[in-house]
């Protein structure tokens, strides 16, 4: 890209030849687009100010354009830029030429462990990289992350993160499969509430569903995460089930923290490089 800054350069549609669409979001569409100058191909998310103005997220979007402008790493998808019009809101987006990971859990069922385990150790490192820049994600689930040129991860949606260098939080946001207790049972949460969420997407890419998922209603699922009601099917191995037990623990701050999620037996044996970054 010409530029990774939107203040640089005043970006205007006439920049780009949009093509196909790639998905579509909750408040517009994705598509596959090409800058004119250099040819390079982007993802350009188009959202409706209508829209957003109906659904009071306008400064939910300000914020994760903030976020994300500012983040730099292999596995978080990069914000190169933004502009708009009267009716639209546009953001040129880094293509993660693979796809969504939720479209390849859905087709395989289940990852398996060497896959998982390398998901899981990639998610690990940009979380530690989030944190440190006093960012908590909140909304970490398999819909929200891509795959690019090499298969390697990349976290795509910052809709629900916030920059908060000391503060406990109390909104209640994401997604209830991947809620921790601290959230459903409105206490004050911190970065913590990601541990948590890693601890369900490990546990979904293994087994294909969320681990506290009740399909009889919303209560039945609030009970189980507050119980923290964790059923593991025979095929998964012990160190498997050892990691994600100590992520999905009701006590903040008895989770296993980011760092030694690395050093997890677990992740070692998928991955040997997998040193703290």
């Amino acid at each position: 890209m010409a530029s990774s800054r939107a203040d640089e350069h005043r970006w205007s549609l006439s920049d780009f030849d949009v093509g196909r669409p790639l998905g579509k979001g909750k408040f517009g569409r994705v598509y596959l687009a090409r800058e004119r100058k250099s040819n390079y191909v982007v993802a350009l998310k188009i959202l409706f100010k209508s829209e957003l103005v109906q659904a009071k997220v306008e400064k939910q979007l300000r914020r994760e354009i903030e976020i994300q402008s500012h983040l730099r790493h292999p596995n978080i998808l990069r914000l190169y830029g933004y502009f708009y019009d009267a009716k639209r809101v546009y953001l040129i987006l880094e293509y993660a030429i693979k796809g969504e990971i939720y479209k390849q859990l859905r087709k395989c069922e289940r990852f398996p462990e060497p896959r998982a385990a390398q998901y899981i150790c990639q998610m690990t490192h940009a979380l530690i990289y989030l944190h440190r820049k006093h960012v908590i994600h909140r909304d970490i689930k398999p819909e929200n992350l891509l795959l690019g040129m090499k298969g390697e991860l990349k976290i795509a949606d910052f809709g629900w993160s916030v920059h908060a260098p000391n503060a406990r939080r109390t909104t209640l946001c994401g997604t209830l499969d991947y809620l921790p207790p601290e959230m459903v049972e409105g206490r004050d949460h911190n970065e913590k509430v990601d541990l948590w969420s890693l601890g369900i997407l490990c546990y979904e890419f293994l087994v294909g569903v969320p681990p506290f998922e009740d399909p009889s209603s919303y209560r039945a699922t609030y009970k189980r995460i507050a119980r923290v009601d964790l059923q593991f099917p025979d095929y998964l191995s012990a160190d498997a089930r050892d990691l994600i037990s100590r992520l999905l623990i009701y006590t903040p701050e008895d989770r296993l923290p980011l760092s030694q999620v690395l050093q997890h037996p677990w992740i070692q044996r998928h991955n040997p490089d997998a040193a703290a970054p």
